[in-house]
C-alpha cells in the first residue's frame, strides 16, 4: 500500500484536528507532508512534534520565525515557510497526493483552486471556495482531472447516496431532489423577540456539533445551510429547486437523496466529523475513523420538519444568491464573514449579521465571475461595504 503524502490547509482548527486524529489510526496509509495553520503556533508546533511534516506554514514572517525556533530546539527537521504563496506551493507538490482543504473563510480559496489546477484529490472541507468561486473551482476540477471529494458532513452524505455516474445528470440518474439537512442550530424554538438580545457565548453552542466559532455563528443563523445549498448546487450540479433543506434536529441523518421511484437513500452516523474525513481520505475504501456505532435503539426518534425562512433570514438570502448568480453569493460570503467577526467581537447585534447581509447584497449589483480577479474584487468590495455599514450603523 502506497503512503499518501497529505497537505493540510487548516491544521489547527476542528476540521483539522480530526482529520489528524484519522491519519493517526492509520500511520502505515497517511503520512502529513505540510501542516498548514492561521497563527496558532503552539499547537502547530505539538503537531509537528506528533506527526513530523516536511513543511508547516503559518501566516506571516514573525510566527514562522517563532515556529522555526521551536523546531530547532526539538531537533525536528520541518521546514518552516510562511503566507499564502506557501500555501499555494504546497497544495500543488508534486509529492502532494491529497490536500485537505479545511481554512475557514476566504483565505483557502486561492490555495484550494491551486490544488484543483494541479489535478490533486482535494477533500474539500472549505464552503467559501464553491460559494465564492464554484463556476472557476469546478471549471478547474473538470479541466484538470481533479478528484473532488466533499468533506461538509451533508454534502459528503449526498456523494454517498448518488449514484457513482451522477456527473451525467441528475435527472438522467433518477435523482428528484436533494434533501440538505440541518439541525436548526441553538435557536431553532427560541422565541423571535429574544433572539435580539443573543450573545456570541450563546451562538456558539451548537446542539450537537462541536465546530469552530464562526461556523457555530453560521449555524445559528443557519447562514451555514445556506452555503451548503450554494455548495450542492455547484458540488452536484443541481438547480436551487431541486435542493430542498429539511430541519432535523436529531443530526442523524446527514442528507439524503429522493429518486423518481419513491425511494429516499439516507446516510446515517453518529454527528462526528471523523466520518466523513475518513471517507474522502480512503475514498472508495472504507476505514476505521474512530467515532462510535450509531445506536438507533438510543436515538430512538427522528424529527422532521421545513425551514422557518423569517427567523432563518440569511438562508433566503443564500438562495437569492444563487439566483442572481455570478459574484452575488462572493457577494454574500464576504459580507457574511465582516457581520459574523462584528458579532463575535460585541459590536453587531445578532439579528444583525441577517440585515447587513441583506443590505449589502442589495447595494452592490452581482458582475460575472470571468475570472479569479473579478471574485477577489468583489470580496474587498463587500467587505468594505459591510465594514462601513457596521461602523455608521447604516442597515437598518
Amino acid at each position: 500500500m502506497k503512503l499518501q503524502n497529505i497537505t493540510l490547509l487548516g491544521s489547527t482548527g476542528s476540521i483539522g484536528v480530526s482529520t489528524l486524529d484519522v491519519m493517526r489510526r492509520h500511520p502505515d496509509r497517511y503520512r502529513a507532508f505540510a501542516l498548514c495553520a492561521h497563527s496558532q503556533v503552539d499547537k502547530l508546533f505539538a503537531q509537528c512534534l506528533e506527526f513530523r511534516p516536511r513543511f508547516a506554514v503559518l501566516r506571516d514572517a514573525h510566527l514562522a520565525q517563532q515556529l522555526t525556533e521551536h523546531c530547532r530546539a526539538a531537533g525536528l527537521a520541518t521546514e518552516v515557510r510562511h503566507g499564502v504563496e506557501a500555501l499555494i506551493e504546497l497544495a500543488a507538490r508534486p509529492e502532494v497526493d491529497a490536500v485537505m482543504a479545511a481554512i475557514v473563510g476566504a483565505a483557502g480559496l486561492e490555495p484550494t483552486l491551486a490544488a484543483a489546477r494541479a489535478g490533486k484529490r482535494v477533500l474539500l472541507a472549505n464552503k467559501e471556495v464553491l460559494v465564492m468561486a464554484g463556476e472557476l473551482f469546478m471549471h478547474a476540477v473538470h479541466t484538470h482531472g481533479a478528484t473532488l471529494l466533499p468533506v461538509d458532513s451533508e454534502h459528503n452524505a449526498i456523494f454517498q447516496a448518488l449514484p457513482t455516474d451522477f456527473s451525467r445528470g441528475l435527472e438522467d440518474c433518477g435523482v428528484r431532489r436533494i434533501l440538505l439537512t440541518a439541525s436548526g442550530g441553538p435557536f431553532r424554538t427560541v422565541p423571535l423577540a429574544e433572539l435580539a438580545n443573543v450573545t456570541p457565548e450563546q451562538a456558539c453552542a451548537h446542539p450537537n456539533w462541536v465546530m469552530g466559532r464562526k461556523i457555530s455563528v453560521d449555524s445559528a443563523t443557519m447562514m451555514n445551510k445556506g452555503l451548503e445549498v450554494i455548495e450542492a448546487h455547484w458540488l452536484f450540479a443541481a438547480p436551487p429547486a431541486m435542493i430542498q433543506v429539511v430541519v432535523h434536529p436529531q443530526s442523524v441523518i446527514h442528507s439524503a437523496v429522493e429518486y423518481a421511484d419513491g425511494s429516499v437513500l439516507a446516510q446515517l452516523g453518529n454527528p462526528d466529523m471523523r466520518t466523513p474525513i475518513a471517507y474522502a481520505l480512503a475514498y472508495p475504501e472504507r476505514i476505521a475513523a474512530g467515532v462510535e456505532p450509531l445506536d438507533l435503539f438510543k436515538v430512538g426518534r427522528l424529527d422532521f420538519h421545513p425551514p422557518d425562512f423569517v427567523r432563518f433570514r440569511c438562508l433566503q438570502l443564500a438562495y437569492d444568491a444563487l439566483a442572481e448568480g455570478g459574484t452575488a453569493a462572493a457577494i454574500l460570503n464576504a459580507a457574511n464573514e465582516v457581520a459574523v467577526a462584528a458579532f463575535l467581537d460585541r459590536e453587531l447585534p445578532f439579528l444583525g449579521i441577517a440585515e447587513i447581509n441583506e443590505a449589502t447584497l442589495a447595494a452592490l449589483p452581482a458582475g460575472p465571475q470571468r475570472s479569479l480577479a473579478d471574485v477577489l474584487a468583489a470580496d474587498a468590495e463587500a467587505r468594505q461595504v459591510a465594514s462601513r455599514m457596521i461602523r455608521d450603523r447604516h442597515f437598518s
